[in-house]
């Protein structure tokens, strides 16, 4: 026989559970990071099946209290750039904000990468939920360094949302355009007296097309800046050749109302738009968004775009396999 002292049964080496998971079952406690990084990366901020919205934010804040601000900085942007999250690295980000860290300001830009994060991080600053209402100095300053450097169509595609709007953020930081184009964007943003000839000219394209959309061109800008307007079907046509691909995933029945599909030209063009493998990759889609448009498809959008958003699902984006 073996030597039983390092050959032994198993069973009474086993760790049992020491505690009790939301669902009620029995599982093995995690370490503070441990419980962040899967907080990071499975937190929805919304209620679950087992969970409320609010006991996931208090589980939260309870465990970046016991890690250190650099590791609560890499999370953050583990989860946005590893893991797609939305509101947790910006709730973690605000958190960095309230404590004396230099890591805020290292991985502000990482984290706050399009104008929707923006806004969702001045959101959750603005509520007090991480323990401040007001900006402070540092992210002052960071909010202005992105309304600062950001593109014209950055903050245009910005501007669309409410609760904060990028209006209100920019009424609450008074940023100082170092242009007249920029000082004029900000001034048509916030309904204050602007120069329109110095307006950058997707801005100008916007308003004249606004003014009259018959017979002109449909400007490059969000789609949800024209939907108010008589658009045609043309129209919405060109909006879709230019259209992104969650933007062409989540408005199909939008689409298919305006007739759009009715040219087989348009319908093969968003078909290998939806299946190309590329698209897929940089729009960092989840299976479940495929799942979700797949299954909310009405009747006047054509099998084409179904088959298309089946082969989607196939994709070798790491999301979508």
């Amino acid at each position: 026989m073996a030597n039983k002292s390092i050959f032994g049964s198993a069973a009474g080496k086993i760790l049992w559970t020491d505690i009790v998971n939301e669902a009620g079952g029995t599982a093995y406690e995690l370490s503070a990071e441990q419980k962040l990084a899967q907080l990071a990366a499975t937190g929805t901020m919304s209620r679950t099946f087992y969970a409320t919205a609010e006991a996931q934010l208090d589980e939260v804040l309870a465990v970046v209290n016991g890690v250190s601000p650099e590791f609560v900085a890499k999370t953050a942007v583990y989860a946005r750039e590893r893991g797609y999250m939305k509101d947790m690295p910006a709730l973690l980000l605000a958190w960095l904000s309230s404590v004396r860290s230099e890591h805020f300001t290292k991985v502000f830009h990482r984290v706050v990468d399009n104008g929707k994060m923006l806004r969702t991080f001045a959101q959750i600053v603005r509520s007090g939920a991480t323990g401040r209402k007001s900006f402070g100095i540092r992210p002052k300053k960071m909010i202005l360094n992105w309304l600062e450097t950001a593109t014209d169509a950055a903050i245009l595609r910005a501007s669309v949302g409410q609760d904060p709007s990028l209006a209100d953020i920019i009424k609450m930081v008074h940023p100082k355009p170092a242009s007249k184009a920029r000082e004029a964007l900000f001034g048509w943003l916030i309904g204050k007296p602007y120069d329109i000839l110095a307006l950058p000219g997707i801005v100008r394209d916007y308003i004249a097309f606004k003014a009259d959309p018959a017979g002109r061109d449909v400007p490059d800008v969000p789609f949800q800046l024209l939907t108010s307007l008589p658009l045609t079907r043309d129209h919405w046509m060109s909006i879709g050749e230019k259209a992104g691909w969650h933007m062409i995933r989540m408005n199909l029945n939008t689409f298919g109302r305006h007739g759009a599909f009715k040219d087989d030209g348009f319908t093969r063009m968003i078909a290998d738009k939806l299946r190309n493998a590329e698209a897929i990759k940089h729009a960092k889609v989840f299976p479940y968004q495929l799942m979700t448009a797949f299954n909310s498809i009405g009747a006047e959008v054509p099998a084409m775009i179904r088959d298309a958003l089946q082969d989607a699902m196939k994709s070798p984006s790491p999301m979508c396999r």
